[in-house]
């Protein structure tokens, strides 16, 4: 049994003792919900969210403690690992760092080294659904309480600035999501966030191959029956509509005809001159968001996951780490090139984080376990973000056991909990008190917000 099953299986057994004390998470209250329209009018912001499921180390963007690293680790990261170089701004060049040192010195990148749960550390609170959950609902409570998503879109629908009318203003390319979740608040379903594939298949168009199977064989010998495509498409919805049940289908065929002819209009779209993406899932995936938010500016938010390129839950033989944050930041790079050329920069911000961070010590499976420091990386959105560079300095600390070995911010360091996170994200959606929402957290400082 490798470590990593050897630790699951652990937890499952005592996991019943260790679960801390948690408070329940009230239903959200929207009446006190505060909204500055114009603030959302001038920031005119649009999302993309890159959440790292598994928990990524913070490795890639932050080697500054790596010689004493080295030398206390349990197993030997030069031997392990294919290259072990510091960039200038320290950086892991082999995981990325090039891609990552070109978007800091084109003033594209803030990157934030010490995201830190200290409610985490005292709680002993390192569980991948918890911290999933707690995250994506920006608030650390156990109970289940709306996502961050669904209350920015009950929030600007109560605030009259998206309706009905409003075509595809979430989009999840990731499946379910917490982010979308409103277990406590009713969600009209035009804010239900729209599933769109990765390569943005086209699940809602109908086939005219297969078009004949619908009528009679006398009516197939004519002619004419084969030229009425609007006509046949419009009483095929009308036949679905009279046949659905309310629900998840009845909501998916109202929409049916509009997602075909977007969907077939992206697809349609080339990519800028000059822009090339890697070649590999995530990167298509990306591009494909991209293109949705271009041509669409009622998209306000994407919700992207790590998809294509694996999952970040490296407790052991982390050796693929290394390829696959070359690829998330040589992408993400490319993005930032595409979003440029078509003039969004100002209003299009990719953010990336997870559910937390990883311990420093390579342990005997050459992996990492769980640690409650990580990196949160943000790209873009220059109307309403400042450019600050490199945040946050990091020190080792360490407990005496073997496997915890760990990042902390210094004494002196700028951080903050995962939750102001969420903060962060209804202020730039024009709420202007979302602490309330937060468990007290406010948008994350250091000069960040224009």
């Amino acid at each position: 049994m490798n470590r990593r099953m050897f630790l699951k299986t652990g937890g499952a057994v005592s996991a019943g003792m260790l679960l801390p004390t948690w408070s329940a998470a009230a239903p959200v209250d929207f009446s006190k919900i505060g909204f500055d329209k114009q603030r959302y009018e001038r920031n005119n912001a649009q999302t993309i969210m890159i959440f790292l499921y598994g928990g990524p180390s913070p490795l890639a963007g932050n080697l500054t403690n790596l010689d004493e690293i080295t030398k206390a680790s349990q197993s030997d990261y030069d031997n392990y690992f294919r290259g072990l170089t510091l960039t200038s701004n320290d950086f892991w060049q082999e995981a990325g760092g090039i891609a990552l040192e070109s978007m800091l010195s084109n003033g594209d990148m803030n990157l934030f080294r010490t995201c830190f749960s200290q409610l985490r550390e005292d709680e002993g609170n390192r569980s991948h659904s918890q911290c999933v959950s707690q995250n994506q609902r920006g608030i650390n409570t156990l109970e289940d309480s709306g996502g961050i998503f669904s209350i920015i879109a009950n929030t600007l629908y109560r605030n009259g600035v998206i309706d009905e009318n409003s075509r595809l203003p979430f989009v999840s390319m990731e499946g379910d999501t917490t982010f979308f979740s409103a277990p406590d608040f009713t969600l009209e379903s035009f804010l239900k966030p729209t599933a769109v594939s990765a390569s943005l298949e086209n699940p809602y168009e109908r086939d005219d191959d297969n078009q004949w199977f619908y009528y009679s064989e006398a009516e197939r010998e004519q002619e004419e029956y084969r030229k009425t495509r609007a006509g046949f498409d419009a009483a095929m919805d009308q036949l679905a509509q009279s046949k659905n049940a309310p629900g998840k289908m009845k909501e998916a065929f109202e929409k049916r005809a509009e997602l075909d002819a977007f969907i077939k209009g992206i697809n349609e779209a080339d990519l800028p001159s000059g822009i090339e993406y890697p070649n590999n899932d995530f990167s298509e995936k990306l591009s494909n968001a991209i293109k949705i938010l271009e041509k669409n500016a009622d998209t306000k938010i994407i919700s992207l996951g790590s998809g294509g390129l694996g999952g970040w839950d490296d407790h052991s033989e982390a050796r693929d780490y290394q390829s696959r944050s070359e690829s998330l930041f040589e992408s993400i790079s490319t993005a930032l090139q595409h979003i440029k050329t078509i003039g969004k920069e100002g209003n299009i911000n990719i953010m990336v984080f997870g559910e937390f961070g990883r311990n420093v010590n390579l342990n005997s499976s050459f992996g990492w376990d769980h640690g409650n420091l990580q990196n949160f990386y943000l790209f873009g959105g220059k109307n309403y973000f400042n450019h600050l560079g490199v945040v946050g300095e990091t020190a080792l600390s360490q407990t005496g056991a073997i496997n915890r070995m760990y990042l902390t911010p210094t004494a002196s360091s700028y951080w903050f909990e995962p939750y102001s996170v969420a903060a962060t994200i209804y202020d730039i959606y024009g709420i202007t008190n979302p602490e309330i929402l937060t468990g007290g957290y406010g948008p994350i400082q250091a000069g960040l917000h224009r």
